[in-house]
């Protein structure tokens, strides 16, 4: 009895995998934390 693929399972498979893995880097990335300064913004913001 030969084996067959099931290709299109598969592949539906795969997609839900990799949009999870993408779900879970999404959730778990973090913003670069910069230091600001307020007050220098505040000033830029008067002059116009």
């Amino acid at each position: 009895m030969a084996v067959t693929t099931l290709k299109r399972k598969l592949r539906r498979k795969r997609q839900s995998q990799n949009t999870r893995i993408i779900k879970i880097k999404q959730l778990t990335a973090q913003p670069v934390i910069k230091n600001v300064d307020v007050e220098e913004l505040k000033k830029s913001f008067e002059k116009k």
